[in-house]
């Protein structure tokens, strides 16, 4: 097929390279534009733009796609289909039904569970036990298109944010082509009832809150892994926490229970948190040993509890 596609992670990355693999003619990418990054806050391009650059595709970066310059490139290539992929921009009506076969989009959840921007994250965070991948139709509102296919995996009980997002992403760029293959194809409508949201991940949910169960912050634990990284204040200094688990011991909300080679043990509103893997602002990733032998630390030492 004659395709648009429009994304912007690795997530998306990964699903054009496989349109690409199965033979279609991809004429033009749409990404975000360049960001500045990294400690020199230089440009760098979206690994979508990496990778259409690399196989001499056409690359365009609007910051909107409102604007009618951007809507008439699209238009003038003439595809078939666009399929979107974590792109990052609102796609009004007069973009949505250029192509023939319309916009396609490639989404992280098995809808109508977990719309929006963090579906990987949100699943994690509420103990669901499975998750996948829908084809879907685009309309006009939040991820809330018919879908055309999708394909379910389980949540592993030490599945990272990282971990499952790679394997959505295998699953997604397998999932799309074969919708691409078999269109046109009938779309079951998604149950308005059932529908949840995924919020964006701010940086403020990250800082770990000692009052709540620690089977619920150790799920926090994973999904803020890799970002923005689960976090506290220990004695006044903050840590990341990256790996963690839940275990049985009371005490007070914060406080320290033990620490020793196997990890940092905190009291939580109810059980406590061992803390497995963690990091010292500046410093780099140290598993439990090596940072309580270079720690001082005791039962009675405390994590900070954030403000109610």
């Amino acid at each position: 097929m004659r395709l648009i596609f429009a994304g912007t992670p690795e997530f998306a990355a990964l699903a054009l390279r496989a349109i690409i693999a199965a033979g279609h003619q991809v004429v033009l990418v749409l990404t975000q534009p360049d960001r500045a990054s990294g400690r020199g806050m230089a440009l760098r391009a979206s690994p979508v733009k990496e990778l259409a650059l690399a196989s001499g595709i056409e690359v365009l970066q609007p910051s909107t796609l409102k604007d009618g310059a951007a809507q008439e490139r699209i238009r003038a290539v003439g595809a078939e289909a666009m399929v979107v992929a974590a792109y990052g921009l609102i796609l009004p009506q007069v973009v949505l039904d250029i192509p023939q076969y319309g916009c396609i989009n490639i989404h992280a959840s098995l809808l109508p569970r977990w719309r929006g921007a963090a579906p990987v994250q949100r699943a994690i965070l509420a103990g669901d036990t499975e998750t996948g991948v829908c084809i879907m139709q685009m309309d006009a509102g939040l991820d809330s298109g018919p879908v055309l296919l999708s394909g379910r995996l389980p949540i592993a009980s030490d599945d990272t944010a990282l971990s499952l997002h790679d394997r959505l992403a295998a699953l997604g760029a397998r999932l799309i082509v074969d919708v691409l293959a078999r269109l046109p194809l009938p779309a079951q409508a998604q149950a308005e009832t059932a529908a949840t949201y995924a919020a964006k991940i701010e940086k403020h949910e990250a800082m770990l809150d000692w009052r709540l169960p620690a089977a619920q912050l150790a799920r926090s634990v994973r999904a803020f892994n890799p970002f923005p990284g689960a976090s506290c204040a220990l004695d006044g200094n903050l840590l990341k926490i990256w790996r963690a688990e839940a275990m049985a011991a009371s005490g007070e909300p914060g406080e320290v229970l033990a620490a020793d080679r196997d990890g940092v043990v905190v009291a939580c509103g109810e059980g406590a948190l061992r803390l497995v893997e963690v990091q010292k602002a500046g410093g780099k990733r140290l598993p439990a040993a090596q940072f309580v032998a270079g720690t001082r630390l005791s039962p009675g030492s405390r994590c900070a509890l954030p403000a109610a």
